[in-house]
């Protein structure tokens, strides 16, 4: 499996996040080490993995979504 690894500055630019935001409130409480990101050979740079970040995204989005119960048992996404 190949992973997608970005920079801060990379991922500000697919998330259209400030750096700032992703330094100092997103790192730690919404991207967490090991599954967002990773600090390679242990130095102070961060290499975010953009797969986590996607599906976490996604995921986030759409448990927020209105459902809507269908007679049929089923639901309709509004």
């Amino acid at each position: 499996m190949s992973a997608t690894y970005l920079t801060t500055e990379q991922l500000s630019e697919r998330i259209h996040y400030d750096v700032r935001t992703i330094r100092d409130r997103l790192k730690d409480s919404v991207l967490l080490e090991g599954i967002h990101y990773i600090r390679p050979f242990g130095g102070r740079k961060l290499l975010f993995l953009w797969e986590a970040i996607e599906k976490d995204i996604h995921a986030a989005s759409a448990s927020r979504a209105p459902l809507i119960p269908m007679a049929n048992g089923g639901v309709a996404h509004g």
